[in-house]
Order: structure tokens, then C-alpha cells, then sequence
């Protein structure tokens, strides 16, 4: 154990709706967060350059934002009172904690996992050992390290050597086997962003692998957003769906890779008879929000005409358009 001396952050970071369920903001939710979201506040640009990121160190976009998410700042004592006591009540059932790069990040990091209640997530670039063991002694029980791009050449682009960015692929892999190794299988997660370029065997050839070390991953759509480095367009929900459908399979060891059939890229079989196939994609279950527990990111990557993740079950309607999305 290190023996820090912490500072408190003045600022942190609130998504919009984790605001809004803890009386700060006032705007209407279609749906309320199970998980209190949370970034480390610094009045700058992060120090890495990924392209899709409003936070990027070269980017021109407003820093207020992940993805869709909009995160402003809050005093920290009003909202580690609050969010304390949302916890006790049993309004939220996790706190996720992401970061960004800049000197200090781990002072405010352990400073707010020393000072919130409950079970906490953290996302964050690749650590060493001591760091991720004092995480775990703290109380963190899952960490995050997102890989983002499905495969190397997409990651070196987006947030890599390309991108002009600190990460490397190799690194961010030894960090989660490392993260697997003092947290234990099961307990560490990655993020995965649909619509980079990348094709669907692509993405269940990085789903299996991750599952079989047991790491999980969470499912995010290419967000567009104005003035960043990236000008994609977002991924269509049919080809989404799929990838769902693909990564649920596997998750939860119904299908492998290895089942499945592909031509092109394009999933074409998917390694289980088709009337189960149904009754799966009937329940609804591959297309809510994936991550770690309790989380459902009420429109992070979404709008409301184009739900790529639903934060609950998908109810007939929204059913039948899935089943119209898959077939495209």
C-alpha cells in the first residue's frame, strides 16, 4: 500500500442524467441511470489524442462531452454528499469513475474512490501493478481499460501512434491481462466502438478472445460529434445488431467464433439452431446496454429515433424493428 497525500478535487464531472437523479439539473429523462457516472474534473485537454474524443488534446470540440454524454462540472462536496446518500437509499447501484490524462489524474482518482460509497468502477489507460493493486484495496472492485478499436491497425488510427496519442495496442492488452491478474476473471471490462471501419468477424474474433480471458466487453456506437478528428458517419443499426447479437452469443457461451459462418466479413450463421436464434432475440436481451453490472447508460451513444442500446428491455414494438434491423 502507497501512502498518498491527497488533495481534494474542487470540480468533478456528472452526466447530465446522474445530475439530474441527484437534484442538481432538471432536464427529462426517458430513462433514469442504475450507475452514478463520474469523470475526473481538469480545465483542459486531455494529454492523449483519440480522434473520435471531444477531450482530445488536438481536438476543437467543446470538453463537456463522452460520446453523447454530456458531463459538467460540480463542486465536489455537494456531490459527494449527495451521491452518498443516493447509494445509501439504494437509488443508484454503482459508481463509474472515468478519467482522462493530465498531472494529478491518480491524486483525484484515489482521492473520490476514498470518498464515495459503494461499489465503484474505474475507467482508466493502462497501470502498474502497485497502482491497480491500491485501486482493489480501496474498494474497487471492476476497472475498465478501453481498447476502443477492434483491431490493430483501427486502434493505431484512432488512438494510437497514427492519431498522434501515447497508447499502443500491445500495451493496452498487457494492462488488462495485468488488470486480470490482480482483480481476477470476470472483474475487468474493455470498451469496444462499433463503426470504425472494422467488419463484423473482426469484432467476434476480439469478443472470443476477450471472453476467453476473462474480460468483458462493453458495446459503444460510433459517435460523431463536430469538431473533433474523426469524420465518420455512425454505424447503421442493422449492422450493429448483428454485432449485438454476435457478442451476447459469445458472452454468455451459447455460441463461439468458431461456430459461426462469415462471408466477406458479414456474419451469415450464427452457430446456433435458428428457432433458439428467435426465441433469443424475442427476450431482447443481446440489444440492452452491456458493461459492468448495473449499467444502462441511458443514451450515451443513443437518440431517441436511433437506439442502438436500450437501457431496459426493448418492449413489442421496438422488438419488431430489431427483427426488421437484422434482416437488412
Amino acid at each position: 500500500m502507497i501512502n498518498r497525500v491527497l488533495s481534494k478535487p474542487r470540480k468533478i464531472r456528472v452526466s447530465i442524467g446522474t445530475a439530474t437523479v441527484l437534484g442538481v439539473e432538471f432536464v427529462k429523462l426517458e430513462c433514469a441511470p442504475r450507475t452514478a457516472y463520474l469523470q475526473t474534473y481538469y480545465n483542459g485537454r486531455c494529454m492523449a489524442n483519440c480522434r473520435f474524443c471531444a477531450q482530445a488534446r488536438n481536438s476543437n470540440a467543446k470538453i463537456d462531452r463522452i460520446a453523447r454524454g454530456l458531463y459538467l462540472p460540480y463542486n465536489t462536496d455537494l456531490v459527494v454528499e449527495r451521491l452518498n446518500k443516493a447509494m445509501d437509499n439504494g437509488i443508484f447501484k454503482r459508481i463509474c469513475i472515468q478519467t482522462i490524462i493530465y498531472d494529478g489524474m491518480l491524486n483525484d482518482l484515489f482521492w473520490l474512490v476514498g470518498n464515495l460509497d459503494g461499489k465503484i468502477s474505474v475507467s482508466l489507460p493502462p497501470q502498474r501493478r502497485e497502482i491497480l493493486e491500491e485501486l482493489k484495496d480501496e474498494g474497487v472492485d471492476k476497472i475498465v481499460i478501453p481498447l476502443d478499436g477492434v483491431t490493430e491497425e483501427i486502434f493505431d488510427e484512432i488512438k494510437g501512434k497514427k492519431a498522434g496519442s501515447p497508447y499502443r495496442w500491445e500495451k493496452h492488452w498487457s494492462g488488462l491481462k495485468k488488470a486480470v491478474e490482480v482483480f481476477g476473471k470476470g472483474n475487468v471490462g474493455t470498451h469496444l466502438i462499433v463503426g470504425l471501419g472494422e467488419t463484423q468477424e473482426e469484432f467476434a474474433i476480439i469478443i472470443q478472445k476477450l471472453h476467453d480471458l476473462g474480460i468483458y466487453s462493453a458495446l459503444f456506437a460510433y459517435t460523431p460529434i463536430p469538431e473533433t478528428n474523426l469524420n465518420k458517419e455512425a454505424p447503421t443499426l442493422g449492422f450493429y445488431r448483428k454485432i449485438q447479437l454476435i457478442h451476447y452469443l459469445i458472452s454468455e457461451d451459447i455460441s463461439n467464433y468458431n461456430r459461426m459462418e462469415f462471408e466477406d466479413g458479414g456474419i451469415v450463421e450464427f452457430g446456433i439452431e435458428r428457432e433458439f436464434l428467435e426465441e433469443i432475440i424475442d427476450s431482447g436481451e443481446p440489444f440492452t446496454t452491456k458493461g459492468c453490472p448495473d449499467c444502462n447508460r441511458p443514451f450515451a451513444t443513443e437518440r431517441v429515433n436511433l437506439p442502438y442500446n436500450f437501457p431496459r428491455k426493448p418492449d413489442k414494438n421496438e422488438l419488431k424493428k430489431i427483427m426488421n434491423e437484422l434482416n437488412e
